[in-house]
């Protein structure tokens, strides 16, 4: 079984560059990391904190809770 990690960097990124953002599922918290320093650590943060993140930054709008 592979348990690793699976980084991911936005499409916008571009192949040649590595001064991206990564982002990883892991096991139920977001992992974020800079692609030029992977070794260097990551943020971990549970997936509603990910999501107010991405709302303030406004890489997304706001979704009510029913």
């Amino acid at each position: 079984m592979n348990n690793a990690v699976q980084w991911r960097k936005s499409t916008h990124s571009g192949a040649v560059e590595n001064n991206c953002v990564e982002i990883a599922d892991l096991n139920g918290h977001i992992g974020i990391r800079d692609s030029k320093a992977p070794d260097t650590g990551h943020l971990n943060l549970t997936r509603q904190s990910f999501a107010a993140l991405l709302v303030r930054l406004g890489v997304v709008t706001g979704r009510s809770s029913k």
